[in-house]
C-alpha cells in the first residue's frame, strides 16, 4: 500500500504542476500569475520541494539508468497496448494523462525502491541505522 501511496502522491504532484485541464499551476501562473505574483511564487515553491524530494529519492535509488529504464518499460507497455489495438494515440489529451502516468511510475518506483530492496535482500541501507 506504502508504494501505491508514494505513486499517487507523485501523480499528483505532476498532475498538479501540468495536466491538460484548465487546473493546473502551469496554466494559472501563465494566466493569473502576474495578478497574484506573491502566491504564483509561493506555490511553484513548494511544487519545487516536491520535485526536489522524489527526484534526489529517485536518483539515489535507482539513478538515471534505472529512471530510463522504467521508463522504457513503460513505454514498451504502451506500444503493446497500441499493437493489440487497445489504445489509441490519436487524443493527444490521453496522451498526456499517459506521461503523468508513466513519469508518476518512474518516481513512485524511485521512492520506493530502497523498501523494495530491503524487503527482497533483507539488507538494511546505510540510510536505516535507527531500525
Amino acid at each position: 500500500m506504502g508504494f501505491v501511496l508514494r505513486w499517487l502522491a507523485a501523480f499528483v504532484l505532476l498532475a498538479l504542476t501540468y495536466n491538460p485541464t484548465e487546473f493546473n499551476y502551469v496554466r494559472w501562473a501563465r494566466d493569473y500569475g502576474s495578478k497574484n505574483l506573491s502566491i504564483a511564487v509561493l506555490v511553484g515553491l513548494l511544487l519545487l520541494i516536491g520535485y526536489i524530494i522524489y527526484l534526489r529519492a529517485t536518483l539515489r535509488s535507482i539513478g538515471g539508468f534505472g529512471m530510463a529504464l522504467v521508463l522504457a518499460v513503460m513505454g514498451s507497455g504502451l506500444w503493446v497496448l497500441y499493437d493489440l489495438n487497445l489504445l489509441s494515440l490519436e487524443n493527444t489529451n490521453v496522451n498526456t494523462w499517459l506521461g503523468l502516468l508513466a513519469l508518476s511510475a518512474v518516481l513512485g518506483i524511485g521512492l520506493s525502491w530502497s523498501l523494495v530492496r530491503r524487503r527482497l535482500s533483507g539488507q538494511a541501507d546505510v540510510d536505516d541505522i535507527d531500525e
